[in-house]
């Protein structure tokens, strides 16, 4: 069963190392292609940082001096390392999700949040306030990549990678027999619809739980 990786790079490449490392044999073939925008700051106050996607900090490269030595608040560890790369100093990690990272920033008193995140991104919890910017899109690779002859195993981490890729392989909305999927969240599960021979639902939001899941469904 092929391992597909559709993430968009440079993510793909080390989701693709972890999964050699657990002997498994994926194929890399990114369904976008991110992005930088160019950004300004809002007009509205804000005492802190959320960052929900590597992508962020590699779509921002270095970290502007004044936002630098703010609170950051990175929804897992592979956001966290990478906003530390791009010269964010005071990260805080979150628990893996969206919801539960504003949460601890509010129970730090935090009252206003800069989202330094994506043209797409899931609607955001009530509190604290929340101040979107766009730094980065993510772009569908067009045409798509040619992928391999089945059965798949493909490895969806977001609810648009999950759409794109379902419309892919069943445009007419029967899945081919023997094609499965590994979401990296329940939700992204729920995107790609039903049908499939089988469904893995990583217990957290990171790619070392969703391999786990992988490494199981491929010796299915």
């Amino acid at each position: 069963m092929t391992l597909l990786v559709l993430r968009p790079q440079p993510g793909a490449a080390a989701t693709a190392a972890r999964a050699r490392a657990l002997g498994l044999d994926p194929v890399i073939a990114p369904l976008f292609r991110i992005v930088p925008r160019a950004w300004a700051l809002p007009d509205a106050r804000f005492d802190a940082l959320l960052m929900t996607s590597a992508n962020a900090a590699r779509a921002i490269g270095t970290a502007p001096a004044g936002l630098a030595g703010l609170p950051l608040y990175a929804v897992g560890h592979a956001t966290a390392e990478a906003a530390a790369a791009a010269g964010f100093v005071d990260i805080r990690t979150g628990p893996g999700d969206v919801a539960g990272t504003a949460a601890r920033a509010a129970a730090d008193g935090v009252r206003a949040l800069l989202h330094l995140a994506g043209a797409d991104r899931v609607p955001s919890p009530a509190l604290p306030e929340i101040l979107p910017v766009t730094v980065y899109a993510s772009e569908a690779v067009d045409p798509p990549p040619a992928l391999p002859p089945g059965p798949h195993l493909a490895l969806l981490h977001s609810p648009r990678a999950a759409r794109h890729y379902r419309a892919l392989v069943a445009p007419d909305g029967a899945v081919p027999a023997r094609h499965r999927i590994a979401a990296i969240s329940p939700a992204v599960a729920a995107a790609a619809g039903t049908g499939w021979d089988a469904v893995g639902i990583a217990p957290r939001s990171d790619d070392d739980a969703l391999l786990a899941v992988a490494a199981r469904l491929c010796q299915g």
